[in-house]
């Protein structure tokens, strides 16, 4: 459902409760803690929250989970703060955070679908989707923090930025060439409006800012590029190839640099690289669309532009250092950064290790009846599997099967799964979040998300089960869909 000003001003009106509890307990001086997700929509979710409970000098801590289970309830119960704020997390647990913690002030800032819309009177809820907006494209977990910290104060508008660049982490550009839309539009407005940000339409190469041109196409894997990402040497060929000057002076020349005729023979190129690998016209429109800037940052650093930004925050959680990412959000500029650098290069080559790994060993993605599997076993990271499950999603050769991926999570007895749509299954009626859930439930696990991307933990003994469960759901799923359209 789109975001009506009735609907924006019922989630105003949830963030402004959930402002004022948070401000009774900071004038107290009470301890609040804030637990979030590990990814980039969660990690600046808690910065913005973090940044302002501090000018709040309130008594606080963040803690960053690679996802929510029960271990974390309990922990907080025993542990017993002032008051709980679960941002990017928490309502899909409605039911575990009932049992537990239903006497405690409790506050849920999150834009997944809820397990149910009551909650106990202690808790404060704000989540989109209780005003019929959509969670999973018009505001992310980190705009929903940013909409709690305005009411906290007009001032924290410079915050807004962080937002964007959360939901930029939580691929919710899914508006025309890529833009933000819906409540995440005020929210890219706001950022404009205080400075932060500037907007515009160019190709989109990670790396544009900071990197040489050949190296932006090779690190680029959304949309994955045959013979390209992932191969400098093949992405210098073709760039020398189009009559592209890679150097100026010596200095190597970034996508910032081009001209707008360059740009278009680049383009040109890539679309027949793409289309001769039997991919779509929708994969060739990922190349170019809607860039957001930030101004402030320093010209050719990895912070100037938003994605990128996010992609950092993103390593820093998966490489298992989130509080890099948090220190970055919260403006260090020195040897945090640095090391949040060294994670990226490190995450990013990881992802080329496992993307060749998969082209060494294709038989790992197994084509059922109605879904993709990826079998990550013991040989993709779990930390890991959602970033590569994601990759392939929009690079498989038939786009009306979803992506499910898993790994096994050392000394737990659990797999970690990923699952990825594309739009054109989103279209068609698919919610993953709804089958993840239904999936996970039966064997004895636990899952939720989005309706384009979700996941969840089975135990390790019932994964053949919860793939079955799975292809048979999406099948019923869009089949459903196309006898009621």
């Amino acid at each position: 459902m789109k975001a009506g000003s009735d609907n924006v001003d019922s989630l105003l009106q949830d963030a402004s409760k959930a402002a004022t509890m948070i401000l009774e307990y900071a004038e107290r001086g009470e301890r609040i803690w804030v637990e979030s997700h590990l990814d980039a929509d969660g990690i600046s979710a808690a910065s913005i929250i973090g940044k302002a409970l501090c000018r709040l000098e309130a008594n606080f801590r963040i803690r960053i989970e690679r996802w929510f289970d029960e271990k974390i309830v309990d922990e907080l119960a025993s542990e017993k703060p002032g008051l709980i704020i679960f941002t990017d997390m928490g309502s899909g647990y409605l039911d575990i955070l009932d049992a537990k913690l239903s006497k405690r002030d409790l506050v849920i800032l999150d834009h997944h679908q809820p397990a149910r819309e009551k909650v106990p009177e202690s808790f404060v809820q704000v989540n989109p989707h209780l005003q019929g907006i959509d969670g999973s494209r018009d505001l992310s977990g980190a705009g929903t923090a940013y909409l709690v910290a305005k009411k906290l104060d007009e001032s924290n508008i410079d915050l807004a930025h962080l937002a964007v660049i959360g939901a930029l982490g939580d691929i919710q550009d899914k508006y025309e060439q890529r833009s933000l839309g819906g409540v995440n539009k005020l929210v890219v407005d706001d950022a404009v409006g205080s400075g932060h940000l500037q907007v515009e339409t160019d190709l989109l190469f990670f790396g544009r800012e900071t990197r040489p041109i050949h190296k932006a196409l090779a690190y680029t894997t959304d949309p994955y590029i045959p013979g390209i990402s992932g191969n400098q040497d093949k992405a210098l060929a073709l760039i020398t190839s189009l009559d592209i000057k890679i150097k100026e002076e010596e200095k190597w020349r970034a996508l910032r640099d081009l001209s707008q005729d360059e740009k278009k023979r680049l383009f040109s190129a890539l679309a027949e690289i793409l289309a001769s690998g039997g991919l779509d016209s929708d994969v060739t429109m990922k190349l170019i669309g809607t860039v957001y800037t930030l101004k402030l940052e320093e010209p050719w650093t990895l912070m100037k532009d938003a994605r990128e930004f996010s992609l950092l925050l993103n390593a820093t959680g998966r490489m298992g250092r989130p509080s890099l990412g948090i220190a970055v959000c919260v403006g260090d500029r020195g040897k945090m950064l640095e090391k949040a650098n060294t994670s990226l290069e490190e995450y990013r080559r990881n992802i080329m290790t496992y993307l060749n790994w998969l082209g060494d060993n294709p038989e790992r993605i197994e084509e059922l009846d109605n879904i993709y599997v990826l079998h990550g076993e013991n040989s993709i990271d779990e930390k890991m599997i959602s970033a590569i499950s994601t990759i392939l999603s929009t690079n498989m050769p038939k786009r009306e099967k979803p992506v499910i991926g898993y790994s096994v999570v050392p000394d737990e007895g659990v797999i970690k799964i990923s699952a990825r749509a594309n739009e054109f299954l989103i279209r068609k009626g698919l919610d993953l979040g709804e089958i993840m859930s239904k999936a996970a439930e039966k064997t004895m696990g636990k899952g939720g998300g989005h309706d384009i991307a979700a996941g969840g933990q089975v135990p390790y003994e019932k994964k053949k089960e919860f793939i079955r469960l799975a292809d048979n759901l999406v099948r019923d799923s869009l089949r459903k869909k196309k006898l009621g359209s």
